[in-house]
């Protein structure tokens, strides 16, 4: 029984990850037993030795196809349903009976290949280090607040209800038998509904009636919960962000056309809540910064006489 190398089993996981990802997950085909082509689990299940795999004279054990799988699955190609598994399963016949035939055909022996494989093996333990690396990095709690005392204005977060009147060559298309207004129209449209909202008009009701932005319109013009900076387009996301809470903003243009604009409430996430976004926000560069340690470690030389200065 000849079982994978440790060197071809990494390359293996490697070139099957980048396979599948231009794949389309498959789907188990209906029949008679399955009418509605639903996931059944195996019926059997075998010992972590028994070779699950053969493809001529290469062999997977269940042990090593299950490493396959979970290393696809840390790279966010999980595969868990039987049909998935098969794919999997296929992909790796696939890729071993065609190294199978090169190698009958001694391709592996052509000039440069051989080095081109073990680069290629030495770029999968630099991949599978990098990964080790990023699970290794640990951000302490000083760090954490640290950085959240510093970018405090990122954590910002402002509920908003708006009126939107459009103009011509609004990215919001025009409604059924509405003018197309210029943006003069547009604008004196909107100075006039921002009087009847300063008379104590009642801000859904008219959102409901004259706003273009049909989708927020139904809900009395408001944009759903408190979002943060960066969420909105450049003036209107100004506007939320600095604009009394309670007042009725002037026209404010945008490409989508004018907005008349009310915060409802505006506030910060807390340290606990802005944790998550911290931490996916520094996490690389530490992993970035402990990369670079290990390249210092090995520093890499040139032979100026061959690649010139």
């Amino acid at each position: 029984m000849k079982l994978l190398k440790m060197s071809r089993y990494l390359g293996l996981v490697f070139t099957v990850g980048l396979s599948l990802a231009q794949q389309q997950p498959a789907k188990p085909a209906p029949s008679l037993a399955n009418p509605a082509g639903t996931e059944t689990k195996p019926a059997v299940t075998v010992p972590p030795e028994a070779v699950v795999v053969t493809v001529g004279t290469d062999k997977l054990t269940r042990a090593q196809f299950e490493e396959i799988l979970a290393a696809l699955a840390e790279g966010g190609r999980a595969a868990t349903t039987p049909a998935a598994k098969r794919q999997v399963a296929d992909q790796v016949g696939e890729i071993l009976g065609l190294a199978q035939e090169a190698r009958k055909r001694k391709l592996d022996q052509g000039p440069g290949i051989k080095q081109m494989m073990v680069i290629s093996s030495d770029q999968v333990l630099a991949n599978v280090l990098s990964k080790q690396m990023a699970s290794e990095v640990k951000i302490g709690d000083a760090e954490l607040h640290a950085y959240y005392d510093a970018h405090k204005a990122d954590f910002e977060q402002a509920k908003a209800v708006h009126i939107l009147i459009r103009f011509k060559g609004s990215r919001v298309p025009l409604k059924a038998g509405a003018k197309d207004l210029t943006e003069e129209e547009a604008l004196a449209k909107a100075q006039d509904v921002r009087k009847q909202l300063l008379a104590g008009g009642d801000f859904a009701t008219i959102a409901k009636t004259e706003s273009d932005d049909t989708a927020s319109a139904t809900a009395g013009g408001s944009l759903g919960p408190a979002a943060g900076r960066g969420k909105f387009v450049g003036p209107f996301d100004q506007a939320v962000f600095s604009l009394p809470i309670g007042q009725i903003s002037e026209p404010v243009k945008t490409p989508f056309g004018y907005h008349l604009i009310k915060v409802e409430e505006r506030g910060s996430k807390t340290f606990e809540e802005a944790r998550p976004d911290i931490e996916k926000k520094i996490k690389p560069e530490l992993v970035k910064a402990a990369m670079e340690k290990v390249k210092k470690e090995t520093p890499v030389t040139l032979d100026d006489s061959y690649f010139g200065k």
